[in-house]
């Protein structure tokens, strides 16, 4: 039997944060037995963030019941049940919390559906809540409300259950978790962190940074590090001595500071980050009559029009790029050079792969796909929000080349080449940043793009 359930809180300081929200779904595996849902009044009071995120005001819970008065109901409802829930070290702590004021030792064991689904689900984009189950297409309303996250969470633990054929992942991920909170000796450095967007640097006793991360609520990343039983989780909470942090604003900024200072400080746990976020590359090689399109593992020594997470991202590429720009296949490293290619077959090729097509028309092709790769402007400025009401973030792009980001306040800031240095921190132009800010663009996630003018870039050439 399963707890399926999900809790709001008034946020604030670790372990001080009351609940203003709860439901639970009691589910036996094919279907809900019974649940439970409703306010709570925290008897404190809510932090204006989480009030804004939630929807919950002071006002709506000062008439619900306070949590002494639903807490009998509560340990009924969870009575031999398994509780599962999406980040559940999170929840459990609240709960168990909450009943240690009133003096009552609360233990049961539990499910993240988060790590079940970073093992049964790999590969996905996120596994936030809101945007796991969208990309699996199960249905979310009311997010950041109890009743609509704890809803969701159970559509997805029907999913994981299904996909958990044997079963074997299920029960390693099934744990008491007591008393499931931070140790005592981090408290004071995580009610010191922020709840922002930002990069966060974690250190060991010799002052060696030996994680760098991201996160738009720094101060819940960095729990969940001290929080965490996975093993990598167990090594960092060893290492750990102090934590500082960066305040970013843009989610762009976040992204390209981040992969940069990963690969430039290299810290020993972000293994899979010092490298390549995106391994696979594209490339066009003019060696030969018909220029080629290679698929291959980036090289220093090679520019890409584009690169990829892996090798099967980068061919679905090619062929969607086949399909829209009529290239030929024979002409790529991806397919047997069998002359007349496949495409042919379909008369979705015109012919490059014997010699119907000539050289200038197929190169013409060549470059307007690399066109639809390119940035619109050679010279921008990609503006977002900064890291306080009134200032902005800039990501400036000189000649199709990263050159760094900055912050500004008034437009006339950054009017020309001079000022925009002025206040620009540089980042390494690589085709990971390239990938990233080409994404950026594509998604509109920016509040402005601002092209730059003639006089703007001789002043800087």
């Amino acid at each position: 039997m399963y707890a399926i359930l999900d809790i709001e809180t008034t946020g604030g300081k670790y372990d001080e944060e009351g609940i203003t929200e709860i439901a639970i779904f009691q589910f036996d595996g094919i279907k809900i037995t019974d649940q439970f849902s409703s306010l709570i009044n925290p008897e404190r009071e809510i932090q204006p963030y989480v009030a804004k995120l939630t929807g919950i005001t002071h006002k709506m819970v000062q008439s619900a019941p306070k949590f002494h008065e639903i807490a009998k109901r509560i340990v009924e409802i969870t009575e031999n049940c398994i509780l599962v829930a999406h980040n559940a070290v999170f929840d459990y702590r609240i709960l168990q919390t909450e009943f240690r004021r009133l003096g009552y030792n609360y233990v049961r064991k539990s499910i993240c559906t988060v790590t079940l689904a970073q093992e049964l689900v790999p590969n996905q984009p996120a596994y936030s809540l809101g945007k796991l189950v969208k990309n699996l297409g199960i249905p979310i309303s009311n997010h950041h409300r109890a009743f609509g996250d704890a809803n969701a969470t159970l559509k997805l633990f029907e999913l994981l259950l299904e996909k958990d054929t044997h079963k074997s992942i299920l029960k390693t991920h099934i744990s008491t978790l007591t008393p499931n909170k931070s140790p005592l000796k981090y408290h004071e450095m995580i009610d010191a962190l922020p709840t922002e967007m930002g990069v966060y640097y974690l250190y060991n006793d010799k002052d060696d940074v030996i994680y760098i991360g991201k996160s738009n609520n720094i101060k819940k990343r960095v729990l969940s590090h001290v929080t965490n039983k996975q093993k990598k989780a167990k090594m960092i909470q060893r290492e750990l001595s102090r934590v500082s942090y960066a305040l970013t604003g843009g989610e762009l900024v976040t992204l390209l500071k981040e992969q940069n200072e990963i690969k430039s400080i290299a810290p020993k746990y972000n293994t899979s980050q010092r490298y390549r976020q995106f391994p696979m590359g594209i490339r066009l090689d003019y060696s030969i009559d018909y220029p080629v399109l290679l698929c291959e593992q980036v090289r220093k020594d090679q520019e890409y029009i584009s690169v990829f997470k892996n090798r099967k991202t980068a061919h679905n590429a090619l062929h969607q790029w086949a399909e829209t720009f009529r290239i030929c296949l024979y002409h790529t490293n991806i397919e047997d050079q069998n002359a007349p290619c496949f495409l042919y077959g379909l008369k979705k090729c015109d012919g490059a792969c014997i010699g119907e097509e000539s050289r200038t028309n197929y190169s013409n092709k060549i470059e307007s796909l690399v066109d639809s790769l390119s940035y619109s402007h050679p010279s921008f400025l990609l503006i977002e929000r900064g890291r306080e009401k009134g200032e902005y973030s800039f990501v400036w792009i000189h000649n199709s080349t990263l050159r760094g980001y900055g912050y500004f306040e008034l437009n006339h800031q950054i009017k020309t080449a001079e000022k925009i240095k002025s206040r620009m921190t540089p980042i390494q132009d690589n085709p990971d940043a390239q990938k990233l800010i080409r994404s950026f663009i594509a998604r509109k996630k920016y509040m402005k793009l601002i092209p730059l003018t003639e006089e703007i870039n001789k002043t800087q050439s």
